[in-house]
C-alpha cells in the first residue's frame, strides 16, 4: 500500500513570505511648469509624500505636501512662498519587470504668501490633481519614485494649470502587514538503537473489508471512498495536496527568489519519484473582481509550472490550473489572512 507520508518532509523549515509595509514616505524634489497667464516663472519644488498601505482597499491614501519659492514675471512684483497640500488615492499596477507603475487622483489647496491677485487674478484656491508614475525598487524597503502630476485650479472666473515633475526616494517602514508562516513541526523518524532487547509488540488486527476505489486504503478507514483511480492519496485515502509555501505580493504573479528553495525541493521530489505527476494550483485573496482573480491565479500557477520545468521536471508530468479566490485557507478580512490565501498548492497524481 503506497502512501505519501514523505511529502511533508519536503517543506520543513522557515519559509520567507512576501513583505508589505504599512507606511511609505517619499522626500522629493521636482520642477513646476506654470501656465503662462498666471504670470509666474517656472520654479523648483520640494516636498514629501506619505502613503498608508494597511487599509482593506486597492486604493491607498496619500498625503502630499509641496513647497516652492516662485518669482513673478511682472515688474515690481515680489516673489511668493507657495504651499500645496493634497489628499490623493493611489493605485499600483502589477509589476512590469523591475518597475511598479502607479496612478493617482486627489484634491488639494494652494496657498501663496503674495497671490498678487489684483493684476494676475491668481488667488489662493482649491485644486484637483491627477498623476502617473512608477517605483523602481532597490530592495524591499527603498525605491526610486518618479511622478508627473497635473494640477487644475479655478482662478478668477477661469481655470489655470500647473505640471509638476518629481523624483524622490521612497522609503517603506512600519510593522509588516503579514506574519511569517509558522514553522512546521519536524517529521518524526524511526531510530534503530543497536544492542537492545527487542520489544514485544502486540499485533494489531486490521479488518480486511475491501478497497472499492482501489487507492490502497481500506473502506473502513477511507475518508474519501470515491477517489478517482490512479490519484495519489494520503493516509486517509483523500487526494494528496501539498502547500508549496509560495506566497505573492498583492496583484502580482512574480515569484520572489526567497521561494526558490521550496520549488527546488519539490522539483527534486518529482525528478526522483517518476511514478508521480503534479497539478499546480494557483489561488488569490478575495480583493478585486472574480474574473480578474481567476486570470491572476492562472498566471501564478503557470509561472510556477514553468520554473519546475526549467529545473528538470518533464513537461508531460506537470500541469497548472487557476482557482481564483475560492477555497481560502485564512480569513480574507485581515492582511495576514489575505497573504496566506495568495498561494500555490500542488496535487500529486500517481502515473
Amino acid at each position: 500500500m503506497k502512501k505519501l507520508l514523505l511529502i511533508p518532509a519536503l517543506f520543513v523549515g522557515s519559509i520567507a513570505l512576501a513583505t508589505d509595509y504599512k507606511y511609505e514616505v517619499t522626500p522629493l524634489i521636482g520642477y513646476n511648469i506654470a501656465e503662462g497667464n498666471i504670470d509666474l516663472d517656472n520654479y523648483a519644488v520640494f516636498g514629501v509624500e506619505i502613503q498608508y498601505n494597511d487599509l482593506d482597499s486597492i486604493i491607498k491614501p496619500e498625503l502630499s505636501i509641496f513647497y516652492s519659492k516662485a518669482d513673478y514675471n511682472i515688474n515690481n512684483a515680489d516673489d511668493t512662498d507657495l504651499w500645496r497640500v493634497a489628499l490623493n488615492g493611489v493605485y499600483e499596477y502589477d509589476k512590469l519587470g523591475a518597475v511598479i507603475p502607479l496612478a493617482k487622483v486627489g484634491l488639494g489647496y494652494e496657498n501663496m504668501s503674495d497671490p498678487y491677485s489684483t493684476q494676475t487674478g491668481n488667488h489662493n484656491s482649491p485644486f484637483v490633481n491627477a498623476g502617473i508614475g512608477a517605483k523602481i525598487p532597490f530592495n524591499d524597503e527603498i525605491a526610486l519614485k518618479l511622478e508627473a502630476i497635473y494640477m487644475l485650479k479655478y482662478n478668477d472666473a477661469r481655470y489655470d494649470s500647473n505640471l509638476i515633475l518629481t523624483a524622490g526616494l521612497n522609503i517603506a517602514f512600519g510593522p509588516k502587514a503579514q506574519k511569517p508562516a509558522p514553522a512546521q513541526e519536524p517529521i518524526a523518524k524511526a531510530v534503530i538503537v543497536p544492542d537492545e532487547e527487542p520489544v514485544a509488540v502486540k499485533p494489531v488486527v486490521i479488518p480486511v473489508d475491501g478497497d472499492d476505489d482501489k487507492d490502497g486504503v481500506l473502506n473502513s478507514i477511507d475518508k474519501c471512498p470515491t477517489t478517482a483511480t490512479g490519484e495519489a492519496v494520503d493516509v486517509d485515502g483523500c487526494p494528496a495536496s501539498v502547500n508549496l509555501n509560495i506566497n505573492f505580493e498583492n496583484n502580482s504573479f512574480n515569484v520572489e527568489t526567497t521561494s526558490d528553495a521550496n520549488i527546488q525541493k519539490f522539483a527534486d521530489f518529482l525528478i526522483t519519484y517518476t511514478t508521480y505527476s503534479a497539478k499546480i494550483i494557483g489561488y488569490t485573496d478575495s480583493r478585486g473582481s472574480a474574473i480578474y482573480n481567476q486570470k491572476l491565479s492562472e498566471n501564478r500557477a503557470s509561472v510556477v509550472k514553468d520554473i519546475l520545468i526549467k529545473k528538470g521536471v518533464p513537461a508531460d508530468r506537470i500541469s497548472s490550473i487557476g482557482m481564483g479566490e475560492v477555497n481560502p485557507v485564512a480569513d480574507n478580512a485581515s492582511s495576514e489572512g489575505r497573504a496566506e490565501n495568495r498561494r500555490i498548492e500542488a496535487e500529486l497524481i500517481r502515473n
